[in-house]
């Protein structure tokens, strides 16, 4: 069995002091958000709790699917950086940015630098230009890591998925099934259309949606929506899994979901794969981290009606 942990949108704080001059861009408008809404929700011991649990979970690997930042700051990107390395090492981690990651011009540039080691395929390509995809071998796991993230104008929080990284996926993708490896592809922005609103959607879904059709994949996780949702897409076989996941740092009490992380249990081999999906987080009426529900997503290669069971806590 191979265990992947899935979290998302960590969105790190406390905001740092911010200078006139980052202020006089799209910032000031994020800035307003933090004060007026987020700084309440989401800074405090929830995210630190759900990490502390996740590890002691111990998985094979954890997947995080972008916006560790709030507003793209240098202080931000930097303190970003060091809790990557509390989570785990760069070969433990695996990390795809997200649009608040390239909150302006620049500051993408900045995040690569500062988090590369965990952005970087087993094999890295050349262009530093073209360093999404990337591919990693763990097990019988192939982690593939695309890159939706861009700098946008203000109230607009959308990504693109572009025809020249999904040909490149393409290839990763029919390579890792030729060598007989589920295959996961890790994304920010949900590729499915009418999951987020329009100025928060996914620009290019449609390359996305093509390549799952032709190429197939077993599981797609994604963040962007601070939800826990679960989609399917048409494979060339069968219905493929796309997960999303509330935001890491939610506290409970808002119209969001609060606090939670997945852990995805892998079994099987080509044609027989065996996929579990078990949720962690905030319990709205008991304190502390605990179990929220089980689904099966693929049993012996097949997908299956993902209902959530009720007795998921006693399940597991």
């Amino acid at each position: 069995m191979f265990r992947l942990a899935h979290l998302s949108d960590i969105h790190l704080g406390p905001l740092p002091e911010l200078s006139f001059r980052e202020l006089a861009s799209k910032r000031v408008t994020g800035w307003y958000n933090w004060q007026r809404n987020r700084r309440r929700m989401m800074f405090g011991d929830t995210l630190s709790d759900l990490v502390l649990d996740l590890q002691a979970e111990d998985p094979d690997h954890i997947a995080v699917t972008g916006d560790l930042v709030n507003l793209a700051t240098k202080k931000e990107t930097i303190a970003s950086g060091i809790w990557l390395r509390d989570l785990g090492a760069p070969h433990q981690v695996s990390l795809v940015p997200g649009n608040h990651d390239a909150y302006v011009p620049g500051a993408l540039k900045r995040s690569y630098k500062e988090w590369q080691p965990y952005m970087t395929g087993d094999a890295p390509l050349a262009s530093t230009d073209k360093s999404f995809p990337y591919m990693r071998i763990r097990e019988n796991v192939a982690i593939l890591g695309v890159s939706t993230a861009e700098a946008t104008a203000p109230f607009f929080a959308t990504g693109t998925f572009n025809r020249g990284q999904a040909l490149r996926l393409a290839k990763m993708l029919e390579t890792a099934r030729a060598l007989g490896l589920f295959r996961v592809v890790l994304i920010h922005h949900p590729p499915i259309s009418g999951a987020t609103s329009w100025h928060k959607r996914l620009i290019g879904k449609q390359f996305f949606s093509k390549l799952m059709r032709e190429v197939g994949a077993e599981l797609v996780l994604h963040g962007h929506t601070h939800l826990d949702t679960l989609h399917w897409l048409k494979g060339p076989e069968k219905q493929i899994p796309v997960v999303g996941v509330p935001s890491a740092s939610q506290a409970p009490g808002s119209k969001n979901p609060a606090s939670r992380y997945n852990l995805f249990e892998i079994t099987g081999g080509p044609s027989t794969w065996t996929l579990i999906q078990r949720e962690r987080g905030v319990c709205e009426n008991t304190p502390g981290i605990g179990w929220v529900r089980q689904r099966e997503l693929l049993a012996d290669g097949r997908a299956i009606d993902a209902r959530p069971r009720e007795d998921a806590k006693e399940a597991v």
